[in-house]
């Protein structure tokens, strides 16, 4: 009797590993997509390579690519633009860098450094922040060539200094900064910190702040745009795990992040 009763057992335990195995692989054959950005059997890390002004947003994105392709991870490397290519092409070992500007981008492509054609995915534009506050009593982008106003900036080999200096020209502005900085974020430290009256950021930048700072419009008919472009860097061996990098911050999800950031659209 014990024989009996074990064989159909088994082959009742066999059936439903059997039949378990069809119903998820019917599922995943009835048209279930994959979410942008996921692919199948990714592992390893990514290292990103990305402009200051990004750090809140990528730190988001890498979250989400994580979830979705759990074997894989990503290392982020936050600067200015101008530092980032120079590592890079000194031998950095990035997979992907987003710049904040054009021309940086056109160093490594100009290099072959850059696998295929980057792809802007986000614009920005600059904007006055001064403490809470507001102890210079800034209300014009004219009030920063007040003397005695202490104003930090970002160097001018940086996207966001040279921004500035084209809004400037524009303005007909001339600031004597205190201090130029190699990126927005050491700006918008140095205001949130009280060591300066005013700084010139990212909207998106001043948006992170939140209640640090106060966001004054730089109020220009033609404001400078900065657009972002994003690529594989040349050198990566992760070229799969690159790509699939690139789609998510491309695709949907990505410009859901970027525009709740304060990003513009392409």
């Amino acid at each position: 009797m014990t024989r009996i009763f074990r064989k159909p057992a088994a082959a009742a335990a066999l059936l439903l590993t059997v039949s378990l195995a069809a119903c998820s692989g019917g599922a995943a054959g009835t048209g279930t997509t994959a979410a942008p950005g996921s692919t199948p059997g990714l592992s390893g890390t990514l290292t990103v390579f990305a402009a200051a002004s990004l750090k809140s947003t990528f730190t988001d994105l890498a979250t989400i690519f994580e979830k979705d392709n759990p074997r894989a991870k990503v290392a982020l490397s936050f600067d200015g633009s101008s530092t980032l290519v120079s590592q890079i092409t000194q031998g950095a070992p990035a997979d992907v860098f987003a710049s904040a500007d054009q021309a940086n981008m056109a160093k490594l492509s100009d290099a072959r450094l850059v696998e295929g054609t980057p792809a802007i995915f986000a614009t920005n534009i600059l904007t006055m922040v001064v403490p809470p506050d507001n102890p210079a009593h800034i209300k014009t982008f004219a009030d920063l060539a007040r003397p005695g106003v202490k104003v930090v900036v970002c160097a001018a080999q940086v996207p966001c200094g040279a921004a500035a200096k084209t809004d400037e020209a524009a303005a007909g502005v001339v600031v004597k900064p205190v201090s130029e900085e190699l990126n927005v974020t050491s700006v918008l430290g140095k205001v949130t910190s009280g060591e300066a009256d005013a700084g010139l950021v990212y909207v998106t930048d001043a948006a992170t702040a939140g209640d640090k700072v106060k966001a004054i419009p730089l109020k220009l008919a033609r404001p400078t745009v900065n657009k972002y472009p994003i690529a594989a860097v040349a050198t990566s061996q992760k070229q799969a795990l690159a790509k699939a990098f690139l789609t998510l911050v491309t695709g949907p999800a990505g410009r859901k992040v970027l525009r709740d950031a304060g990003f513009g659209t392409p």
